[in-house]
């Protein structure tokens, strides 16, 4: 033990452990039990690599220490919560994403708030098929600030004093995809009211809720919200907004014990781009909004080629939404949920490209793959 002492290895392999413990007990603010746990965890690779400083020597202490560091990380970002009782609201629970996480985590046994766009349509009537009486069905237009308000008493007297536990705003639309000059302003603004503003007026609706149960705020953002993609210009954008309002919240909310996570999946089957007579009525918007320059210079065939691309796009998608609920459920009951999680093939790897690598390499890499 003298010559743990007095090497400078040894003194490294205990002060990087002890800096360890000191940070995790700073981060649970929550209750003693939390502090004890994490108490643990730090005590343990300082007590392993000082055993192994004192047989192995201090280099060989310091190898252990590290090792056990980085698992003890690992295991305990793994680590989920029990569902018990908790309750949690999802927003656009008619379909796709929303649709399949109501019916996921009614399954796992949660209370779930279902809001949908349409209470007596067909996404809302299979809910009420297949799913347990802990579900509820929520008549929720997130842009319409009276159906927000009637959404939140009616949350607010079912769980009563326990709080709620997670909001996932998951509600969104994909407008019509085309080059960003084509569009008119009302797909931005439409876009901007549901992506973004509506997910803004939901979370400040509920939050006290949050507040109570020191909860989580899950926010659906996208692929196209975190990097540049072409034809999505108005979807990126309300989507990266939302992005930005979804970090700004982590940090603001931390002191309330409110953890928040961001959703960036690539691309999934989920029935965002809508109906055909929806893209009819889109098509025809954006060719009557159109100068006649621009339509000239753009071309007749390249204009009725956009609505070809937008029946090919669910072919390049993943039926399988597994990826993404599991994503959800790890941002809900993870003792250190993510700040960002990237489910579905390319979505991190094409992130890092955009943030890493040279602009003019990223639209290389964009446009090739595009292409293929």
């Amino acid at each position: 033990m003298d010559a743990l002492a007095s090497s400078p290895l040894g003194w490294l392999c205990a002060g990087v452990a002890a800096l360890f413990g000191v940070a995790v007990l700073w981060v649970a603010k929550r209750s003693p039990v939390e502090k004890v746990e994490v108490l643990v965890w730090s005590l343990l690779p300082a007590s392993l690599g000082l055993l192994c400083a004192a047989a192995l020597g201090a280099g060989g202490g310091l190898v252990v220490c590290a090792i056990t560091l980085l698992s003890s990380v690992y295991l305990g970002g793994r680590a989920l919560l029990p569902v018990g009782d908790r309750a949690v609201l999802i927003t656009g629970s008619d379909t796709g994403i929303g649709h399949a996480l109501a019916k996921y985590l009614d399954d796992l046994g949660f209370v779930v708030f279902a809001g949908v766009l349409n209470k007596d349509g067909p996404g809302a009537e299979e809910l009420r098929r297949t799913c347990s009486q802990r579900l509820s069905l929520l008549q929720l237009d997130i842009t319409n600030a009276t159906q927000i308000k009637e959404a939140y008493l009616k949350v607010l007297e079912k769980v009563q004093n326990t709080g709620l536990w997670g909001v996932v705003n998951n509600a969104g639309i994909l407008g019509f995809p085309a080059d960003s000059e084509l569009l008119p302003m009302s797909m931005y603004r439409q876009c901007m009211e549901v992506n973004f503003f509506g997910a803004v007026a939901v979370s400040k609706a509920f939050l006290p809720l949050l507040r109570k149960s020191q909860g989580r705020l899950v926010n659906m953002s996208s692929m196209a919200g975190g990097i540049p993609l072409p034809r999505y210009a108005a979807y990126g954008a309300s989507k990266a907004a939302l992005s930005m309002f979804s970090g700004v919240m982590r940090q603001e909310l931390s002191k309330w014990g409110i953890k928040v996570a961001v959703i960036h999946p690539s691309g999934f089957q989920t029935g965002i781009q809508g109906t055909s007579d929806l893209w009819d009525k889109q098509e025809k918007e954006l060719m009557e909004n159109l100068p006649a320059d621009t339509r000239e210079d753009y071309g007749e065939e390249y204009l009725l080629g956009l609505k070809s691309y937008l029946l090919h796009v669910p072919m390049y998608c993943d039926a399988d939404l597994s990826p993404v609920l599991s994503a959800i459920l790890h941002a809900l009951l993870a003792k250190r949920p993510h700040g960002l999680y990237t489910p579905g093939k390319g979505a991190y790897m094409t992130l890092c490209i955009f943030c890493y690598f040279p602009l003019w390499f990223y639209d290389f890499f964009i446009r090739k793959m595009l292409m293929s």
